[in-house]
């Protein structure tokens, strides 16, 4: 289902790269001033699959630790790992699973989820990463949706029991022989791989999934590698799926490759060791995460299977961690934790933020309370592999404080208004880019690709940005999020920004409102200091603290103080259920957050 093969639209660039004026732009004289910019970098791109990157890294890097997981007391060097990833691999070949076939992996951070990442792209098989937070209904469509074949995860995590949802979606599991299910309901689902001590009925265990092989058939594996094409599919990603059914983008092992290589290029990793705080299935977690760090031989630490601030600040501590990925959110927590705790972190050489955009009172947090060195910014999409922009090495602070970096390389960029047409430089508009790291497409969803991927390859971001000639980028907001408040259009992170400054505040999120008279109003979610009392947040001190510095059609006319934040499990707010715990905290008979009108 996934092998088919893919058209190139190739592209000749017809300047070379040299040193720092590598940026260059390809358009008429008009180039001066049009906001399109193509950074051809200086490292070629290169042409081949995840196996083979996999292949090189445990050449390259054999001895070196390649994953650590703390919360399972396990660890891997390359070397160890790539012997590992093929026994998993030819398993599922001895399971009957062809090339193309669907691979779902339905967990949180376990040493699991990387082996059968890496498996699956060895022996020529496509992984689906599903979000472990989702349910029975959630798992219906997510199984149907990409035709999976065969589907990896823990007996349980916290409160959820996998085996037992999947028994109930699917009953003929319980009385199936392992590897030969049939299902009415899911007709290309063949197998259920547990990772359990116990045995459970239909499905097997993934210890014996280890086991299935012979080393000969193990070595097969690594002749297999020159038979599977760089641009085929390699991975599916489903969107966040914030509104409707999320879907589901296909990415191929050239896009991974060379995204993992170019991120790992501007943030320095050789030899690093990162405290993963993202999820593995997230697209920071495979791409920014997983590639960058077997491109550079760096060490991965999984200090809990799912997020705990307390955890990562404990594994950066024991497993002397020189670098953090994480989202802004996990960022704020992990800085609140740190206040508490006051642990020797050491030398932190950088904190990496992505997945969404980053307050500049958040990034002054991070190098004064966890004294990390540099804060580095990635931006990207699901459908773009990752990374679009990203910090430079050596970048001074402002860089990173107001923009979200600057252009990878070999990509294209360009900013246009609601027409498609061009805008200048320095103007917002919205973000297309183009080049190695677009999808693939949506995998059985034609319309929805067309409306984001047009037919020159120009991939629309939805995203409100503004490009600068040096080759930096900055968000003004998303396109869908921006609120028009009696004509003006105001753009939430702004305002959130703005709010995030506040010595009171750790963190804001700002939505837009139904209002009879303007249309809508701004509502600020707030979340303040654990000493501050959420009384003494009154509307003269937030309209004091504004005066002379944020226009008043900006100042929120609603302010609702929070403990927590609706997030996915990749760390995005959910703005869709703050519109609705707005609607209940105003509602007459309802009191369920302190809030004032401003």
């Amino acid at each position: 289902m996934f092998n088919k093969k893919l058209q190139i639209v190739s592209r000749h660039v017809l300047v070379q790269s040299l040193g720092q004026q590598a940026l260059r732009s390809l358009s008429s004289s008009s180039a001066a001033v049009n906001s399109y910019l193509h950074h051809i970098g200086k490292e070629p791109l290169v042409y081949r699959n995840v196996g083979q990157q996999l292949e090189l890294a445990a050449s390259q890097f054999g001895s070196t630790e390649a994953l650590v997981s703390c919360h399972e007391a396990k660890r891997y060097t390359f070397r160890s790992l790539l012997a590992e990833v093929d026994r998993l691999a030819a398993g599922l070949r001895k399971l009957g699973l062809q090339r193309g076939d669907a691979v779902g992996i339905w967990a949180p951070n376990y040493i699991q989820w990387y082996l059968g990442m890496m498996g699956a792209a060895r022996a020529g098989l496509t992984s689906v990463g599903i979000n472990p937070a989702y349910q029975g209904p959630e798992m219906e469509y997510c199984l149907n949706k990409v035709d999976i074949k065969a589907i990896l995860a823990p007996d349980t995590f916290k409160t959820q029991n996998y085996y037992e949802i999947l028994r109930d979606i699917c009953p003929e599991l319980a009385q199936s022989e392992p590897g030969k299910l049939k299902s009415e309901k899911f007709p290309h689902l063949r197998t259920v791989i547990i990772n359990s001590q116990q045995s459970l009925k239909g499905a097997l265990r993934f210890d014996e999934l280890l086991d299935l092989s012979n080393a000969s058939e193990q070595a097969e594996i690594g002749k297999l590698q020159r038979e599977i094409q760089p641009e085929s599919p390699c991975n599916v990603q489903f969107t966040s799926g914030t509104t409707g059914h999320p879907k589901a983008a296909v990415l191929s092992h050239h896009s991974f490759v060379n995204n993992g290589i170019h991120v790992g290029n501007r943030n320095e990793l050789e030899g690093e060791r990162i405290c993963v705080q993202v999820p593995l299935f997230h697209a920071f977690g495979v791409g920014i995460t997983i590639m960058a760090a077997m491109a550079k031989g760096a060490t991965l630490v999984l200090p809990a299977a799912g997020f705990n601030p307390k955890d990562s600040l404990q594994a950066i501590v024991n497993e002397k961690c020189t670098v953090i990925h994480g989202t802004p959110t996990m960022y704020v927590d992990l800085v609140a934790e740190q206040r508490k705790l006051q642990l020797p972190l050491g030398k932190i050489k950088k904190a990496i933020t992505g997945g969404a955009a980053v307050s500049p009172q958040l990034v002054l947090d991070v190098k004064q309370v966890l004294r990390v060195q540099a804060v580095h910014s990635v931006y990207g999409l699901t459908e773009s592999t990752a990374v679009i922009f990203q910090s430079l090495p050596g970048e001074k602070d402002d860089r990173v404080l107001h923009y979200v970096g600057h252009l990878t390389d070999h990509i294209e960029a360009k900013i246009v208004d609601a027409q498609g047409c061009i805008v200048p430089l320095g103007q917002p508009g919205e973000l297309c880019v183009r080049g190695y790291m677009t999808m693939l497409g949506y995998h059985g969803d034609v319309e929805k690709t067309k409306e984001i991927l047009a037919e020159d390859n120009w991939l629309h971001t939805g995203d409100q940005f503004v490009l600068e000639s040096d080759g930096y980028g900055r968000i003004v907001g998303r396109l869908k999020e921006m609120v028009i408040r009696g004509g003006e259009n105001i753009f939430p992170k702004e305002v959130e920004d703005f709010l995030n400054s506040h010595p009171q505040v750790i963190e804001t999120h700002v939505i837009g409102v139904p209002d009879e008279r303007l249309g809508e109003e701004l509502c600020a979610f707030v979340r303040l200091e654990s000493d501050v009392d959420p009384k003494s947040f009154t509307n003269e001190a937030l309209k004091a603290y504004c005066k002379g510095k944020l226009a008043h059609f900006k100042v929120p006319r609603y302010v609702v103080t929070v403990d927590t934040f609706p997030t996915t499990t990749s760390g995005k707010i959910q703005k869709f259920k703050l519109l609705k715990q707005f609607e209940d905290t105003f509602h007459p008979k309802k009191d369920q957050a302190q809030a004032v009108r401003v």
